[in-house]
Formats: structure tokens, sequence, C-alpha cells
């Protein structure tokens, strides 16, 4: 098993947006609606924070973005003077971030979090809530900035805990790999040799420390059902999953990294353990 981490694309012309954690404040807690509305004129309303906000598409049946969702959206950001200085529009790309997480400028986390999948709204955010007195190039010291947005998807984290394994029973191969299924998922889509899987997975050493693991990273790692590049424990157990399939495996040493471990991850000669989820077969 390969340590590197699933990586989510975006497009570096976005980074005037995911530098705030570099520059100004740090990103505040998102506000409630419901507890951060101070005034409300012609449809715009002023939160405690300073931020302003209007709805100009409402979709009461969307999802509620929260703290810790995966959020798809569409922009263009303007000065107050009416000067673009970015938008994924232009560039036809939407773009992603992970909500409340400080990954973006503090009036983001903030506004995303009022708006429903499918919502269209113009957030204008004081430069506290911005860029601060930082020099953004096209974004002066102490900008206001207007942001036309549009919450394309909302994606939730996979639900994720230990799997338990009590009452159910161990299948121990001659290999001395030990899997409990959890649950069988779709027996009728069986993984077939020539297919990739998509697996979400955690790795713990036997004294429970995790030392790997993607279940919050909304993305599976793609891998070939033969295991081809993956320690021999993955290779002996995708073959035998299903489309839906969860399991806790056990790998020995001599099928995971053996006598030299992998250095300041896993000791040598470590058995580990891995609850996997197979969420799809291609």
């Amino acid at each position: 098993m390969k340590f590197k981490s699933v990586i989510i694309s975006t497009s570096a012309l976005c980074a005037l947006i995911v530098l705030a954690s570099m520059v100004a404040q740090k990103s505040k807690p998102a506000a409630k609606p419901s507890t951060a509305q101070v005034a409300t004129k012609n449809d715009t309303i002023t939160c405690k924070s300073g931020l302003r906000y209007v709805i100009t598409q409402k979709n009461p049946k969307g999802v509620q973005a929260v703290k810790g969702d995966r959020v798809e959206a569409h922009y263009t950001g303007t000065l107050l003077n009416g000067k673009k200085f970015d938008s994924s529009r232009d560039r036809d790309q939407t773009f992603s971030f992970t909500l409340g997480q400080g990954e973006v400028i503090a009036g983001w986390d903030e506004g995303f979090a009022i708006l429903r999948k499918g919502e269209k709204a113009t957030l204008i955010i004081p430069a506290s809530l911005g860029y601060g007195s930082a020099d953004m190039g096209d974004i002066p010291p102490n900008s206001t900035l207007i942001f036309d947005v549009e919450l394309v998807n909302v994606q939730k984290p996979i639900a994720y805990k230990p799997f338990s394994g009590k009452g159910k029973d161990t299948v121990r191969l001659s290999s001395g790999l030990k899997y409990i299924v959890i649950d069988k998922g779709n027996p009728k889509m069986k993984a077939q040799l020539n297919q990739t899987a998509s697996v979400y997975y955690a790795g713990y050493l036997m004294d429970g420390t995790k030392f790997d693991g993607n279940f919050d990273r909304f993305e599976p790692i793609i891998v070939p059902v033969t295991g081809a590049g993956m320690i021999k424990g993955w290779q002996e157990i995708l073959p035998r999953m299903n489309k839906g399939m969860k399991v806790r495996v056990i790998i020995p040493p001599a099928l995971a990294y053996g006598a030299q471990g992998y250095p300041g991850v896993i000791p040598p000669n470590a058995t580990i353990v891995f609850d996997m989820f197979l969420s799809d077969l291609k």
C-alpha cells in the first residue's frame, strides 16, 4: 500500500481565494443565519460579523451546506468599483473546498454555510472577513469584496467509525490473511481482475493507532482489482470483494511491510489492520 494522499484537483487560478489561510486574519467560524442576522434591508441581510448577503435564487428543497461538507461553487469576484478580479465562470470550471475548515476566506466559510444546493447569492464581504490589510495584487489592502456565487453541489462526508467485527465470523486464508465481512455489498457485482476498484480505507496498527486513511477526503483511491503496486494483503483481498462491500482486514507482516516496516509510520514486523469500503467498480 502506497502512502499517497488522494489529491483533489483545483485550478491554480483560484489562488486568490485559497491563500486566505496565509494572509490576513484566521477564518472565523461560520455564523448561522438564525443567530447571526442583525438587520435586513431591501432583501440584503447583514450578519453580526459584518457579512452582508442577498439570496438571488432560492431553492428551499436543496441540501443545506454545513461545516465539513465538500462544496462546489461558481463565483465572480469584484471590487466596489466594479473591477473584476477573478471568476470561475470565465474558466468554465467550478471551484471546490471543504466548508468551515479555513481553506478559503472567512467570508466564504460564513456565506456558503447560509446557502442550499442550487441557490445563488451575492456576498458583500468586509476586509476583516477577506484579505484584511494584505496587498493581493488585483485586490488592494482593506478591500470590501463582492462575490456573485452559486452553490452547485454539496457532498457530505462518508460517515465512518472503525468497523466492529463483534459477533461476525473471521475468514482465515492459508497465506495468513484474515478478514471479517462487515457488509457484503452486492454479491452480483463481484470484483473482476480486469476492473479498477474505488476504495475508501483506514489503516491501523494493532494498538489502534491510525496511520493512514481517506474516508474524510471525499474521493476514493482508485486501484486495479489485481492490487498491482499494492501490498500483498490488498492483492489478496480486492478480488474477493463486491461493490459496496465493507471488510476489516488483518494483514500479517509477510503480506504488509515485513521486517523493514515503513519508516516513521509502521514498525518492523507489524501486523496491520485495514477497514475497507469498495464503493465502485469500473
